[in-house]
């Protein structure tokens, strides 16, 4: 009886082992299909690809990454084919990196953390991938040219000195979409880009605009003598200089001579600062500014004086030589029976083709009037320009802008300050020849929000010009120059 029981427990004993033996299998042989694939932790560029076979991982990799992406402009949106890109997915590199490290692990640590269910580490290959730079930058382009709304200048009203508002227009930020769809070109999960769209700048108009516009506004006055006009941006340098005299364009290569009046005014002044240092004693302060805003002639005489009582306007006149301004002088004093000390003939009063009967004892031109105050500005700000150059020991940039403070004082309301918004700085020096009234001219640096400038007037005609119209003629041209520099926006 003992006997049998021992044979029985022996045969359950092998059958028992014989059924681990054979449960060990099984779970060697399911262990050993699951370690064939991808282990179920490892994950590829950010995709899971546990239990996957590498062709199936490749194909997972695919969907996911070659799929497209969606660019948000505003409200349109446009689908961006990776492959139109040239995006690549290097697959060999990162299979081989998922196969190393599933063939890398322990095969029996791995088989008892199956045979337990312990889930095993964690591990991500990071993604290999690659994209053409010229080609996304092209596909860009290619959407800005069909989406961006480009800005528009301000355009001139015809007739009035007045412009249309500009239109800021909307522009792709293309290197900072580039960065973008980089980015999502190699994310698993976010693929969608808003497109940087900013606003643009209404971009200032061209100055033939602004010559076409001030043209227009003469001709609409019915203003028919001579008019020329000099205008400088000050930030850029840019000129603009033409004359028209009866609707009709005149050369101005030389230019054309005026009586200067009261604008020589300027020239007188800047010579006194050449051979007085700042400060001035309070007799010559007190003379000059009565010269600069009641536009007095015997302040003008006590100045010249000051610089030599016989020769002081030919010193006036010897500094703009200096200076390059050939066409601009003061052969004389103004009082009443003074001598004409010297009869100047300039390339502008020699022309033949014109002849506005210029004043014998001072005369200008439009441009160099301009360019003087351009001079003066620079001078000033940025301690440069030609009276800084020619007269270094002289002229300082205090006195300089001690000269644009007094030009700032001279406020009468009308001519240049009435084109510009009040509060605006116009430092300027404006002259007219009465009796009968054939000669108006006002020359000045504006200081605008959009920039400062300088506007130089003259206008002539042969016969009697009314105050008001011609006065008028000169705001309205000063209003258009404020306008382009300071046009409205939408």
């Amino acid at each position: 009886m003992r006997k049998n029981r021992s044979n029985i427990l022996r045969l359950g004993s092998i059958g028992l082992l014989i059924l681990a033996l054979v449960l060990f299998l099984f779970q060697m042989v399911a262990y050993s299909r699951e370690r064939a694939t991808m282990p179920e932790q490892l994950s590829i560029a950010g995709v899971p690809v546990g239990g996957l076979s590498a062709s199936e991982a490749v194909q997972r990799l695919m969907q996911v990454y070659t799929g497209p992406i969606e660019l948000y402009y505003s409200d349109e949106i446009l689908y961006l084919q990776p492959a139109s890109v040239g995006f690549r997915l290097d697959t060999e590199v990162m299979l081989a990196a998922a196969e190393l490290q599933r063939s890398g692990s322990d095969f029996w640590g791995g088989f008892w953390d199956y045979l337990w269910d312990r889930p095993g580490d964690a591990f991500s290959i990071p993604l290999r991938a690659e994209y053409s730079t010229p080609q996304l930058e092209s596909v860009l382009t290619d959407i800005a040219a069909r989406y961006d709304e480009p800005p528009i200048p301000a355009q001139p009203i015809p007739g009035t000195p007045n412009f249309d508002a500009g239109v800021p227009g909307t522009v792709l930020d293309i290197s900072r979409a580039e960065a973008l769809i980089g980015a999502v070109l190699q994310s698993p999960s976010n693929r969608t880009v808003i497109l940087p769209v900013i606003p643009g700048v209404a971009p200032t108009p061209s100055l033939l605009t602004l010559e076409t516009l001030m043209r227009q506004i003469i001709d609409v006055s019915s203003f028919d003598g001579l008019a020329v006009i000099y205008m400088q941006d000050l930030q850029t340098g840019e000129e603009l200089h033409f004359g028209l005299f009866r609707d009709q364009e005149i050369g101005l290569e030389p230019d054309v001579a005026f009586a200067a009046a009261s604008t020589i005014k300027i020239s007188i002044m800047t010579s006194f600062y050449r051979y007085f240092d700042d400060p001035l004693d309070d007799e010559s302060a007190r003379w000059m500014y009565e010269m600069i805003t009641q536009s007095g002639n015997d302040p003008s005489d006590w100045l010249m004086q000051q610089i030599d009582e016989a020769r002081g306007p030919l010193l006036v006149t010897e500094t703009m030589r200096e200076l390059g301004f050939d066409n601009t002088f003061t052969a004389g004093y103004y009082y009443l029976g003074a001598p004409l000390l010297q009869i100047y003939e300039t390339p502008a009063n020699s022309r033949t083709d014109i002849n506005t009967r210029p004043d014998i004892y001072t005369q200008t031109t439009a441009s160099e009037m301009g360019i003087l105050l351009s001079d003066i500005y620079a001078c000033a700000n940025y301690g440069g320009g030609s009276l800084r150059a020619v007269f270094p020991e002289d002229i300082t940039s205090y006195e300089c802008q001690e000269m644009l403070d007094l030009l700032s004082e001279n406020k009468i309301g009308v001519l240049l300050e009435a084109g510009v918004p009040d509060g605006t700085r116009v430092a300027h020096k404006h002259g007219w020849r009465s009796s009968p009234l054939d000669m108006v001219g006002d020359a000045g640096i504006v200081f605008s929000p959009g920039g400062d400038y300088v506007l130089s007037v003259y206008l002539w005609n042969s016969v009697e010009m009314v105050w008001e119209p011609t006065s008028g003629l000169v705001a309205d041209l000063s209003r258009a120059v404020y306008n382009y520099f300071n046009p409205p926006i939408r």
